[in-house]
Parts: C-alpha cells; sequence; structure tokens
C-alpha cells in the first residue's frame, strides 16, 4: 500500500495474501510504478520497419514475461521464508523487477505491442514453483534465485545480440536488467544460496525455452 512500510511493522498471514494478491494483479494486468526511471527513456526511438518492429516486440514480450514470473517466483518465495531477513531481501529483490516489468510495459506499447496472453498462466506456475523451492529451505530458495537470475542472464545477453541493431532504446533497457540480475544472483548466493542439485538447473533450463517460444508470439 502506498506510503506503508511493510517492513515496519508484522505483517499477519492475512496481510500477505492481500499484498500477494495486489502484486499478483499488478503484475499480470496492470501497470506496475517503477521507482527508477526507463534506461530507455534518455534514448531517441530509432525507425524500425514493421518485421523488425515485430521482432523486438517479440523479444521485449519475452522479457515481460520473465519478469511476471520473476514477481511470482519472489513472492511464492516470501510466503513460505525461514527467516525475516531472507523474506526481506526477496521482497527487494522484487521490487527491482517490479522496475524491469514496467519498463518492459512501456517498451511494449512504444513498439505498438501487447504482453502476453499468457500472463495469468506464467504467473501462477511461476508462484507455484517458489513456494516449491521455499518450502525445502532458505538455501536452496536461495540457490533457486542464483540459478534463475544466472539464466536469466544468459538469455538477456542472447537477446541483446538478436535485437535489431539500431534498437538501442530496448538495448538499454536490456543491459540494466542484465546488471540488476547479476547483482541479485550475486548476493543470493552471498546470503547462503546452494548450488541446485540435478536435474534441477536442466529442467528450469528447458522450462525456460518453452516459455520463451510461446512468449515470443502469444
Amino acid at each position: 500500500m502506498p506510503g506503508v512500510s511493510m517492513s515496519a511493522r508484522i505483517l499477519s498471514p492475512l496481510d500477505r495474501l492481500l499484498a500477494g494478491l495486489e502484486r499478483a494483479m499488478e503484475a499480470v494486468a496492470g501497470s506496475p510504478e517503477p521507482s527508477r526511471r526507463s534506461p530507455g527513456d534518455a534514448i531517441a526511438d530509432a525507425p524500425l520497419d514493421d518485421a523488425e518492429r515485430r521482432h523486438a516486440a517479440g523479444l521485449m514480450r519475452i522479457n515481460h514475461v520473465g519478469e511476471v514470473c520473476a514477481q511470482a517466483l519472489y513472492v511464492g518465495q516470501a510466503a513460505l521464508a525461514r527467516t525475516d531477513e531472507t523474506r526481506q531481501h526477496l521482497m527487494h529483490a522484487a521490487q527491482e523487477e517490479t522496475d524491469h516489468l514496467a519498463w518492459c510495459a512501456e517498451r511494449l506499447k512504444q513498439l505498438d505491442s501487447r504482453p502476453s496472453l499468457l500472463n495469468p498462466f506464467w504467473y501462477a506456475g511461476s508462484y507455484a514453483i517458489g513456494v516449491a523451492a521455499a518450502a525445502v529451505g532458505d538455501p536452496i530458495s536461495l540457490g533457486f534465485v542464483v540459478e534463475t537470475e544466472r539464466q536469466v542472464e544468459a538469455h538477456l545477453a542472447e537477446h541483446l545480440e538478436r535485437l535489431p541493431a539500431q534498437d538501442e532504446r530496448s538495448r538499454a533497457i536490456l543491459r540494466q536488467m542484465q546488471a540488476d540480475e547479476i547483482r541479485h544472483a550475486d548476493a543470493a548466493q552471498a546470503r547462503g544460496g546452494v548450488d541446485l542439485p540435478w536435474p534441477l538447473p536442466r529442467l528450469m533450463h528447458a522450462a525456460s525455452a518453452v516459455m520463451k517460444t510461446v512468449a515470443y508470439r502469444i
């Protein structure tokens, strides 16, 4: 809720449920308010032909879905975090992911496109995964953050190469997102995140590949 610091008081289970529902609605259907200005705002938009615009929009839609999933993962993990310190760490990272979500949504509008029609599905599935990871314990939960962010970092690097050469506005957004994801992974590892057992990283990569293929178009 605006003007209220949730970390300043102890939240009841009902408080957390309502806050989680509010975040879900913002992520899936709303226009979350970023706390930082979009890195693309300072860059003039370059002309793109129809094919380039559709391609850039497809890539940015994938990244928007990734941020919807990140919101759900972090909120799901925070719901069952064993310590207040881990919960606060996850929610702080979720706030920065909200910036990414808003930047991608704004860029999609600039490209005359839209978010994925399957965002409710992506959110629900990612929330369930976050809860499951947290249920095992904070070290695994934080390790899940590390692995997730490392994989996101890699796919952002791929998108930086695949964007149309003149689309520096989208590229500036992805570069800042990539820097934030690296920092999130390092912070989670420093807090005790452990390497995930095989085959979890491979399964995560496979699920991500399916998401990227579908979200590019739908």
